[in-house]
């Protein structure tokens, strides 16, 4: 392990040198029932110990249910999973308030009934089939970490993790999110088909009698205790300019943005975006047993918390540009700046 960076409490080094360990065995796990899909789950844990979010995009069949339901076992954390329809309603996901009675007394009186929403792992299954209405409940509650009914706060249990799933095929009938919910989302994770040999692991695996225990590596409390610990994870100066300088160069209206930034982004990714470049460098620094966030943390992230920040105009569209083959570009192009 690198030397004990500016900062660092000896009990902190401990408690990354424990959760690293930790993080490694749920990961194990988590491949017991997963077949590849290394990188997200990577990106997952990552957001997680971030107290992010995470868009998943993949066509069905890409076993996205599974590794949240497996996640969250694995954590011993309660799982709900809401099927976002065109029907479905706010009150369906945060809950409602009835009126009960007192057989006894014959006193009336409201009482709040929870949705799904009050549960430590979500799964929003196709998020971008469901009204505006309810997505904004949806993004309302990750934002802030409460609902509100008849007036009241309630709050919702952490940790709070969402993963909302949209599908990029069949767009007919749905509400895609506008950027500015979408940039709620720490993280836009692709799911991606499985290799040949990936797939047929999956084949024989799924289509044989075979049971899989998954055993608990880490409670609520490790994580909400993981979550406090990222944010003391120190972070040297050189590193937050690359990260913030890495934001400012998507921009087309910077003075030192590439003449490409100009002819093919429409906008660039706000601040929002450099805050999830540290705090992603710094949780993926602990899954590295690493008691301070690298530059080379901060370009692992890149891509997720970029992708869905950076609107691409027609003429990208034209050049067959992607918002990944900006930022790699970008990534290419700026030095990765020295310690000072």
């Amino acid at each position: 392990m690198a030397q004990n960076a500016p900062n660092m409490q000896d009990n902190d080094v401990q408690e990354i040198e424990r959760f690293r360990d930790s993080c490694a065995r749920l990961v194990k796990e988590l491949q017991h029932v997963i077949v590849g899909q290394d990188q997200v789950i990577e990106d997952v844990l990552i957001a997680m110990f971030s107290r992010g979010h995470c868009l998943l995009e993949g066509v069905p069949g890409l076993a996205k249910t599974l590794l949240v339901r497996t996640l969250s076992e694995a954590l011993s954390l309660q799982f709900h999973r809401i099927q976002f329809t065109p029907d479905l309603m706010p009150a369906d996901i945060i809950g409602t308030e009835i009126l009960r009675e007192d057989r006894a007394t014959g006193h009336r009186e409201f009482a709040f009934v929870k949705g799904p929403l009050f549960a430590n792992v979500i799964l929003a299954d196709e998020v971008n089939r469901t009204p505006p209405k309810t997505q904004a409940a949806l993004l309302e509650a990750m934002q802030e970490h409460h609902v509100t009914a008849g007036g009241k706060e309630y709050r919702l249990n952490e940790p709070f993790l969402v993963l909302a799933t949209q599908n990029p095929i069949e767009q007919e009938g749905t509400y895609p999110l506008p950027e500015a919910q979408r940039d709620r989302f720490m993280f836009h994770v692709k799911v991606d088909y499985p290799s040949f040999d990936e797939e047929i692991q999956i084949v024989r695996q799924t289509t044989t009698h075979r049971e899989v225990a998954v055993q608990k590596v880490l409670s609520g409390e490790d994580i909400v205790s993981l979550q406090d610990l990222v944010y003391r994870i120190p972070v040297p100066d050189h590193v937050y300019k690359y990260a913030v300088t890495l934001a400012r160069r998507t921009r087309k209206g910077e003075a030192d943005a590439p003449g490409y930034i100009r002819d093919w982004v429409a906008w660039g990714a706000g601040p929002r975006a450099s805050q999830y470049l540290i705090l992603g460098a710094k949780a993926r620094s602990i899954l590295r047993g690493r008691p301070y966030a690298a530059i080379e943390d901060v370009r692992a992230v890149a891509g997720p918390v970029l992708r869905h920040r950076i609107l691409l105009n027609f003429n990208a569209e034209a050049d067959g540009v992607t918002s990944d083959d900006v930022a790699k570009k970008l990534m290419d192009e700026i030095p990765a700046l020295e310690q000072e």
